[in-house]
């Protein structure tokens, strides 16, 4: 993406593109690339810098100015995002040298689920463990922000009750990295992931929940506990399972489609175990819940695949959700509702706008400042 800046209306403007962007070789490079293009004569320079952190650790607990000791607490979270947190590291000291002078804001994506209630944020586990930092944590927090804030503005194609949150709200983020939360009263009440992006629904590359005992397996495969067993277990699971792992053949949901309808049947596995595992994280909320009002879909997947959506949602009439066929299919582009007018439970494709979050959230630190 581009750089661009927000006018009163908080409509994007753009500044500067390229219709042919170079393949970078790094993030290193992104970020100059970033900053050469918006030194250009003419050009305003950043007034601040806002990052997606995908994780706080167990000491930050809001969207906040990085300082060197924030910075110090994020590095320490690594262990609990090793697929995301040295990459956010990474552009935030590319950022404060390529940027002089400009303050940098981290949002973190854990603190929309900061607030679970105890039983759904509690492991079962040692307190001594549970008081370094040890809970579920949930993920896609800003993207959550994003969808609620769409209901509350009226931008969501039409809602029961416009400018509100519906009561009884389940958002399902499925794309490379997936979750569903449930959402009471513009809360989050339950999310399937936990300490870690790594549990909850198959994703991508990650293989959602797994029974403990297959770790330590995993472990024993690799040598027993040395660091270089410990890495190449991480490895496995963050990187080499899930869907790629099912097929044998991607972890891209369009080559997976393309593969299924060639005959390729690990291909259709792989599709049909990540429908069932939303699927019943799903189930499991509406029970939660006692019933549910709003159903959304979103991430790369869940806006552009209405094959996963429908596979979801199939069996779902016992919940009184009933989906219209033709308002599912691709050729409706955009956000759009896909459930019956007289579905019990509303079905909404939207999209995910973190960056307009984050930039409402630092423009709202650096005025306090």
């Amino acid at each position: 993406s581009f750089p661009t800046r927000r006018s009163s209306d908080l409509e994007r403007e753009t500044l500067v593109s390229e219709s042919k962007p170079k393949n970078l070789g790094s993030t290193r490079e992104a970020v100059r690339k970033i900053a050469m293009l918006l030194h250009q004569p003419g050009l305003t320079q950043p007034a601040a810098i806002g990052h997606r952190i995908v994780h706080t650790g167990p000491n930050l607990h809001a969207h906040q100015q990085i300082t060197s000791a924030v910075l110090l607490e994020i590095e320490k979270a690594t262990c609990f995002a090793p697929l995301h947190q040295p990459i956010g590291l990474e552009i935030i000291r590319e950022a404060k040298e390529s940027f002089p002078g400009v303050e940098n804001y981290a949002c973190f994506d854990t603190i929309f689920d900061q607030d679970l209630p105890e039983v759904a944020s509690i492991y079962p586990l040692p307190r001594e463990i549970r008081d370094q930092g040890v809970h579920r944590y949930g993920f896609h927090g800003l993207s959550c922000e994003s969808i609620l804030e769409q209901f509350q503005d009226g931008r969501v194609p039409f809602p029961a009750s416009p400018g509100k949150v519906p009561e009884r709200l389940i958002y399902a983020h499925l794309g490379s990295g997936a979750s569903v939360t449930a959402i009471r009263n513009g809360k989050a009440l339950d999310c399937c992931l936990g300490l870690t992006p790594c549990g909850g629904v198959i994703m991508g590359t990650r293989p959602g929940d797994l029974d403990p005992g297959l770790v330590f397996y995993l472990m024993r495969l690799q040598g027993g506990s040395t660091v270089d067993a410990t890495n190449a277990v991480e490895q496995l699971l963050n990187k080499r399972s899930g869907m790629l792992a099912l097929s044998g053949l991607s972890n891209d949901m369009r080559i997976l489609r393309d593969a299924e309808k060639n005959g390729n049947e690990q291909a259709a596995l792989a599709i049909d175990a990540f429908s069932l595992s939303v699927k019943k994280m799903i189930g499991g909320y509406v029970a939660l819940m006692g019933g549910l009002d709003a159903l959304v879909f979103s991430g790369g997947i869940g806006e552009r695949d209405p094959m996963t959506r429908a596979q979801v949602c199939a069996g779902m009439d016992a919940f009184g959700l009933t989906l219209n066929l033709e308002a599912n299919d691709p050729t409706h582009a955009g956000p759009k509702t896909i459930s019956q007018p007289d579905s019990k439970i509303a079905v909404y494709v939207l999209p995910a706008d973190e960056d307009r979050i984050i930039a409402r959230h630092v423009a709202r630190l650096a005025a306090e400042e």
